[in-house]
């Protein structure tokens, strides 16, 4: 599309946390418009538009879903999706159908024949379309990157990263639910996935073990990815436990360590071999989302439909990845189309 440098208006499909969250940052742009939200019930759309300012809200009616009154309403650039994983696809698509730009909190779909067909449509449509991996555009990941590719560190042979917390039991809960996508592999496995992919690039092979409960729902896993040049990855996401949060790249001069928690890691600790231990620390716009923010909206104003930190190809390979693992696990594949909700 034609390269633009005016405001973005943008429409936010969902009232959860998360949405509001990412909105408190996108109301700290200065090339920003809060032009719409949608949710699936008056009050909560009409609270949203008033603790953030949006010139326009929407709820669902017999008639017609919130988003899509949204996406045919008073004008939208870009629309942020926040909704819960299995509610991605539906929207995404009807998002990019109605010739709006898209922003989508992990994971865009399911699977990664859903997210091929988003992909696809984004490229038909020469619309912007990004799966929102907010780590990668933060100041002390980038940095990690820096020193990792500076050699510092020298050959990375291995990365362990962890994210787990005990959930409580809900099964009408995202994270519980396999109709919304639910489980530790798709809620959190791609912020250590992340450190892999900055350290290691994707993998030759991936072994998974793990636990399903009697939902269908991977509670806890344990990844290792391996790569022909003998480097190795173990990587642990959990919805029962506790972990340190922490991400170790280790190679042959030294190792890094994120402080946690490893999706925004305030500091990086560094060693070299007999050499002495230092730590980076690192500050913080809003609640971390800006930077991503900003770079959709680079990206748009310059004409772009993919970002060059999160390209479709990343997304693709994810997806496809995470479809290895659900099949060794025996996590079943549920539906992409589900009824839309906060």
């Amino acid at each position: 599309m034609e390269a633009t440098g005016r405001p973005l208006r943008w429409g936010v499909v969902s009232t959860g946390r998360m949405a509001g969250r990412v909105t408190e940052d996108i109301a700290r742009l200065e090339d920003a418009v809060l032009q719409a939200v949608s949710s699936r019930t008056g009050a909560n759309a009409l609270d949203f538009r008033s603790r953030f300012g949006f010139a326009a809200s929407y709820f669902d009616t017999g008639r017609s879903p919130a988003y899509a009154q949204l996406f045919g309403g008073p004008p939208v650039d870009v629309v942020y999706v926040a909704t819960p994983h299995g509610q991605h696809y539906e929207i995404a698509r009807r998002a990019l159908e109605a010739g709006k730009h898209v922003l989508c909190e992990k994971a865009l779909a399911l699977n990664a024949r859903a997210a091929g067909e988003l992909v696809d449509l984004a490229r038909a449509r020469s619309l912007f379309l990004m799966e929102a991996v907010w780590s990668r555009f933060l100041p002390s990941v980038n940095r990690a990157w820096q020193i990792i590719a500076s050699g510092e560190l020298g050959a990375v042979h291995w990365v362990q990263a962890d994210l787990g917390f005990p959930a409580p039991y809900d099964p009408g809960s995202r994270l519980w639910n396999p109709a919304a996508g639910g489980g530790a592999l798709l809620g959190l496995a791609v912020y250590p996935l992340t450190w892999v992919l900055g350290a290691l690039g994707f993998p030759q092979t991936v072994t998974a073990v793990g636990h399903v409960n009697e939902d269908g729902v991977d509670d806890q896993n344990a990844l290792t990815l391996t790569y022909s040049s003998g480097a190795q990855a173990q990587l642990t996401s959990s919805l029962l436990a506790w972990s340190p949060r922490t991400a170790t790249v280790a190679g042959a001069h030294g190792w890094l360590r994120t402080d946690p928690p490893l999706h925004n890691p305030p500091a990086l600790v560094i060693e070299q071999h007999r050499g002495p231990v230092r730590t980076e620390r690192f500050g913080q716009i809003g609640n971390g989302f800006t930077y991503q923010l900003r770079e959709v909206t680079r990206c748009i104003q310059a004409g772009l439909t993919a970002s060059p930190t999160m390209p479709w190809d990343h997304t693709l390979k994810t997806m496809r990845l995470f479809d290895g693992v659900r099949a060794q696990l025996g996590v079943g594949y549920a539906s992409d189309r589900v009824p839309a909700a906060d």
